[in-house]
């Protein structure tokens, strides 16, 4: 069995000169893992934490430990504005997650939206529609493993959370077939306070995917706080290790779809410029066709080491 934590950084506010502190993106996202990394997980990643909030050493209960949250607003404001220590420790910080996920076979997926100035943007469709394109990810990857998952979304309201599974739902129980298999049940939600991957989803989220946007896509923003060249280290230092993070993989039509990708409502730039240049990863899966019909688990699936 799989588990996939979702967290989201941003929000729907204009981009506008007369607000320099809106989020100029939105990034939906987060990991994929097994169920049998979760505790170990856990725990390394406390540990982590430990390290980086080095008075937690002292906390007499675990709980402390749990509930204390380094948020990932607060590591790329280290790295924007933050001295010499800070940045160092906020890199740190960010290459510590990233092993870990390597570690532990973990997998990203994300959608990020740039936002184009001036232009009203709708928060609930954009986080509805990439709920549901993380969810056919997802399911992509539970088929290729021949197995099973549940998503757990950050919980931000009853209002905002309720449409936002609407579409899985929907998708499981029409009267067609279930279009999503191996997804045992639609999204629940929790929160990061006692969740303690989804705290770990927000640093992936909010430390790293959300600052790479903006320094790759809107660097000419000079006027917004968010677009900084101080992100430049993040997207030059990790943006291999992010690319191979990722699930990608060929739908029935024949295009590649999954991993970390990009909607640019600016200049229609590709998901590629997350990563910085460099060859296509290899090994990706190509989903057969009758699962789009609600298919059983094949026996096997075909890789392709010519990923475009």
């Amino acid at each position: 069995m799989y588990l996939c934590y979702i967290d989201e950084a941003g929000n729907g506010q204009t981009l506008d000169p007369a607000r320099p502190d809106a989020p100029p993106v939105l990034v939906v996202g987060g990991f994929t893992v097994h169920d049998s990394h979760i505790k170990q997980l856990t725990w390394d990643f406390l540990n982590i934490k430990k390290t980086y909030r080095p008075q937690l050493r002292r906390a007499l209960h675990l709980s402390e430990v749990i509930h204390t949250e380094i948020k990932g607003s607060d590591v790329r404001k280290d790295v924007r504005v933050g001295n010499r220590d800070q940045r160092r420790a906020a890199m740190l910080l960010v290459d510590s997650i990233l092993g870990l996920l390597e570690r532990y076979n973990a997998r990203l997926l994300a959608r990020v939206w740039v936002k184009q100035e001036g232009l009203a943007f709708n928060e609930t469709g954009v986080y509805s529609t990439s709920v549901g394109s993380l969810t056919e990810t997802f399911q992509a990857q539970l088929l290729d493993c021949h197995s099973r998952g549940v998503m757990v979304l950050d919980s931000r309201t009853k209002s905002k959370n309720a449409p936002n599974v609407h579409c899985v739902t929907t998708r499981k129980y029409r009267a067609g077939g279930d279009l999503l298999k191996g997804i045992i049940e639609s999204p629940v939600f929790g929160h990061s306070d006692t969740h303690t991957l989804l705290q770990l989803s927000d640093l992936v989220v909010s430390s790293l995917l959300f600052p790479i946007a903006c320094h790759a896509y809107l660097s000419d923003v000079t006027w917004n706080v968010h677009c900084d060249d101080a992100y430049r280290p993040l997207r030059e230092e990790f943006g291999e290790r992010l690319k191979k993070l990722q699930f990608r993989y060929q739908a029935p039509t024949g295009k590649w779809r999954g991993g970390i990708v990009v909607s640019d409502r600016r200049s229609a730039q590709p998901s590629s410029l997350m990563f910085g240049p460099g060859r296509p990863v290899a090994s990706e899966v190509v989903i057969p066709s009758q699962q789009v019909d609600g298919g059983e688990l094949p026996n096997a699936l075909v890789r392709s080491d010519d990923a475009p």
